[in-house]
């Protein structure tokens, strides 16, 4: 009597045939399946290639650009500004005159000196004449000791008046010249302050006619922190600092600058050195009060191993990057960076000029991960062991 198996029982058994069929066709060809379902595709990132050159080394800094001389135009003398022989903003050289005073007072001043002057010497040539005379009569002691003595003496004295006018002669031409301003240096002329009918008064500390700018050479004036002042003192005594200066807004960039000055003391309550650079500035770029960004160079480092700042990672043990293989696997090595130029970083330790390192997608990297490079719009991608055009 055969025994019947319950419906569960049943359909358990016909199962069974199934699984061992499907786990068969599993196992025939189970290496190639698992290889296919394993493999990761590429990572994709932005790489960049090491580049080996000369860098700079370079003190950023804020500067002011200043005239080498400035005057401010007075008078010299009291009087009426007659006529103004230039226009505001104008570009003068040294010796041009610049205000005319009204000259007849001076004029009359001098013709006044000169007829004093005659005077003096028509009576020093009669006081002259009475001591000669009187000396040939001493000679036959017709006159006293007394007599002779007075003569001499008005004879003296006359001489001396003459003198004395001379140089009253002298001071009138002088202050004739002075109703002439002429530019002490060469330069550009500021707001006028004064026009012709004013009043101007002698060496006024209170107000000037104009004032006047040397625009070429010009100075900037800038401060540095004062622990890079053994970096600048060792820079001038091998052969000078060159300084460059830039203003985006404005388009402007001069890199012929020279450092001249070292300013003698540190500022206490900044830190800082104040220093100046010279600019010949024929072209006029550089005026006077504008703010513009320094450079200053104080010595290259030569075949330096340069790659992007954004291809350093922070780890546990320092600062690290992916370095791509010729596989297109990632390697990650530790690295020493001498120091940091904008978005760049000089690499001592730990990349060869030449290798291709990873900038962007570093977070889903391991050593060993394939990478593939991307492009983002506007930037061509970097292949491992080509530069970057």
């Amino acid at each position: 009597m055969k025994r019947k198996l319950p419906a569960s029982g049943r359909a358990s058994f016909l199962a069974l045939p199934v699984v061992l069929l499907t786990f068969g066709l599993a196992g025939c060809g189970g290496g190639e399946h698992a290889a296919a379902v394993t493999a990761a595709p590429p990572v994709p990132v932005q790489m960049a290639v090491a580049v080996q050159k000369d860098m700079p080394r370079l003190i950023d800094s804020i500067g002011n650009v200043q005239s080498l001389r400035t005057v401010a135009i007075k008078s010299q003398v009291d009087g009426i500004i007659a006529q103004i022989h230039f226009r505001e903003g104008d570009e003068v050289k040294a010796g041009d005159v610049l205000v005319s005073l009204d000259r007849r007072p001076f004029e009359n001043g001098l013709s006044i000196a000169r007829a004093d002057l005659a005077n003096a010497r028509a009576e020093a040539d009669q006081a002259a004449k009475d001591a000669d005379r009187y000396t040939h009569l001493d000679q036959k002691e017709a006159i006293s000791k007394e007599q002779l003595a007075q003569v001499q003496t008005k004879a003296e004295t006359s001489r001396a008046q003459v003198q004395a006018k001379e140089a009253a002669v002298a001071n009138a031409e002088l202050q004739l010249s002075y109703a002439e301003i002429h530019a002490p240096i060469a330069g550009r002329t500021g707001q006028l302050l004064l026009h012709e009918g004013a009043l101007v008064k002698a060496n006024d500390v209170n107000q000037s006619i104009v004032t006047l700018n040397q625009l070429a050479p010009v100075s900037v004036a800038f401060a540095v922190p004062e622990d890079t002042l053994g970096a600048i003192r060792a820079a001038l005594a091998a052969g000078g600092v060159t300084v460059a200066v830039s203003q985006s807004e404005a388009g402007l960039a001069r890199t012929e600058g020279k450092l001249e000055f070292v300013d003698n003391a540190v500022d206490v309550s900044t830190g800082t050195v104040t220093l100046k650079a010279i600019f010949p500035n024929a072209d006029h770029a550089l005026w006077p009060g504008q703010f513009v960004h320094t450079e200053s160079e104080v010595g290259i480092d030569r075949g330096a191993v340069v790659i992007p700042t954004s291809a350093i990672q922070t780890g546990q043990t320092g600062s690290q990057v992916f370095v791509v293989k010729p596989d297109h696997s990632v390697d990650l090595r530790p690295v020493k960076i001498l120091r940091t130029v904008g978005d760049s970083a000089l690499i001592t330790e730990g990349v060869k000029g030449g290798e291709t390192v990873v900038t962007d997608g570093q977070l889903r990297l391991v050593p060993g991960t394939k990478v593939e490079a991307r492009t983002i719009a506007g930037v061509a991608a970097a292949q491992p062991g080509t530069a970057t055009p």
